[in-house]
């Protein structure tokens, strides 16, 4: 079963008109910055139930890589886009996630988001839907356009964190 969360989940983030962050109050303030990404982030998980493949791909920096349970990092846009079209073409794919914690940089350049995912998906084996949950984080570089672009996109299944390990 391909577990390709970006974020996914990912994920694990929405870039609320493709994640613009824009304007000077919103580049020096940590809390801006930070609803900014739990924005992107809750457009991520419209863009996946949308199956919208563009928009996916446009959550992720040029250089950025992508990494899920059991496929080799994704590190072009070209490969991310085959693991992410793969994920999509499940019929019983579903996917909910959220951050738990997103820490800015104080000089308001980086980001990361570490939440957790709940999903259904085919299982290979069976042909059967499945559901999993895990942990994902995500980090975010501020790119010359004012957006925010994930740099880093890594999942892991099992047991999502607990309120008392944030």
């Amino acid at each position: 079963m391909h577990k390709a969360i970006p974020l996914a989940v990912a994920a694990v983030a929405a870039l609320g008109a493709n994640g613009c962050t824009k304007g000077a109050s919103a580049a020096s303030d940590p809390a801006a910055i930070e609803q900014s990404i739990r924005a992107q982030e809750a457009q991520w998980q419209k863009d996946y139930a949308a199956k919208d493949i563009n928009a996916l791909a446009g959550h992720y920096a040029e250089d950025s890589v992508l990494v899920s349970p059991g496929d080799p990092p994704s590190t072009s846009d070209v490969d991310r886009r085959k693991a992410l079209q793969t994920f999509l073409s499940d019929p019983n794919l579903k996917i909910s996630f959220a951050a738990d914690k997103v820490d800015v940089a104080q000089s308001g350049e980086l980001a990361v988001s570490r939440g957790h995912y709940a999903m259904t998906a085919t299982d290979a084996k069976t042909q059967k839907p499945v559901e999993s949950q895990g942990s994902y984080l995500t980090a975010y570089k501020k790119q010359a356009d004012g957006s925010w672009k994930a740099i880093d996109d890594f999942s892991t299944p099992g047991p999502a964190l607990t309120t008392a390990a944030k």
